[in-house]
């Protein structure tokens, strides 16, 4: 779903934060060099982490026509390292590092109908479409999945907007999404943009092969923060670069091992390209493998990891000897 980008950095200025749900934060920004944005676009972020700089992408879930104002909605994350913290800790004239606009998540227009599907903060990568979809008098679907209603962001200016065009899903009021209804209820020929926890990406994605539609219909963004466990400190070793690196519970093995030196190939960096794929050699733990690059029945084997989401954890088995407790990861870099 990625493509191959140039990042140009610029700086960017904080012009208003506000909580717009539990844990969830708006970031206003005004770059010092403008560019429109298109739906579905993402910028990356320098954020600066104990004396270090992590990068983090967030979806821009709106703007002004031209691009001089632009929105984030950042979710704090439980097992946070800091990067959600710190961006939870900006305030207006603070100043931070950006790219332009980018895209891997483009909206087609012009198909017969439409389905936008956003589980939780995943609301951020859609709303912008479903505005551009009613403004083009197209036939859509807004559908909005989260745990509790306090945890949705922009639910009231949503409702305003789309009216009965949107659709509700609460599972702490019992009406949480059925996956296989929903995908039973697309009609042909229509597309389906989602974004979310990868539980709900892999299940829409398994529904979607089992009816046999048209998987150039399924169109998709996930962020490598959601996994099937909870993340947790593991090693990761490279032997024949003799290299051993601590990845933390809110880093990826990709920034750990560039923080180590170690020279790493990558670009999209949300599990989607393929491009960080490594061989995985030994493994103590088990995989959570957290990338919608590989299918099913590639994952099972658990011989290549996308580094840049998939993580190690434990599973009761016990470590090596003499490193600390957690999960091993022994692998090889191209």
């Amino acid at each position: 779903m990625a493509e191959s980008h140039t990042r140009t950095w610029q700086r960017a200025r904080v012009h208003a934060v506000e909580d717009v749900a539990e844990n969830i934060r708006r970031i206003v920004l005004h770059p010092e060099r403008p560019h429109p944005v298109r739906p579905g676009e993402h910028v990356d972020v320098r954020v600066p982490v104990d004396g270090g700089v992590l990068e983090r992408s967030y979806s821009v879930v709106d703007a002004s026509s031209q691009g001089t104002e632009l929105a984030l909605s950042v979710f704090r994350t439980p097992a946070s390292r800091g990067g959600s913290i710190a961006m939870h800790a900006l305030r207006p004239g603070d100043v931070l590092e950006l790219t332009q606009p980018l895209q891997d998540f483009p909206l087609r227009v012009g198909a017969p109908s439409y389905v936008l599907l956003a589980g939780g903060i995943g609301i951020t990568a859609v709303a912008a479409m479903a505005a551009l979809l009613r403004r083009l008098g197209a036939d859509y679907r807004l559908v909005y999945a989260a745990r509790s209603r306090a945890a949705m962001a922009y639910a009231g200016e949503l409702a305003a907007l789309h009216g009965d065009r949107l659709e509700t899903h609460l599972d702490a009021e019992g009406t949480a999404l059925d996956v296989g209804a929903l995908v039973a209820g697309v009609p042909d020929g229509a597309e389906l943009y989602m974004c979310g926890p990868i539980r709900l990406m892999d299940a829409v994605r398994r529904a979607w092969a089992e009816r046999g539609l048209d998987p150039t219909n399924l169109r998709y963004e996930t962020f490598g923060s959601s996994g099937w466990f909870d993340a947790e400190p593991f090693t990761v070793r490279i032997p024949r670069l003799g290299v051993e690196a601590r990845v933390g519970a809110d880093e990826s093995v990709l920034e750990a091992l560039e923080r180590r030196g170690v020279e790493m190939m990558s670009d999209c960096r949300r599990g989607e390209c393929g491009l960080c794929q490594v061989r995985i050699l030994d493994l103590h733990g088990r995989m959570d493998h957290r990338d919608v690059f590989y299918s099913d029945r590639q994952k099972a084997p658990d011989s290549r990891m996308c580094c840049c989401v998939s993580r190690a954890v434990t599973d009761g088995s016990g470590t090596d000897p003499g490193v600390r407790p957690g999960a091993v990861v022994t692998i090889d870099v191209p």
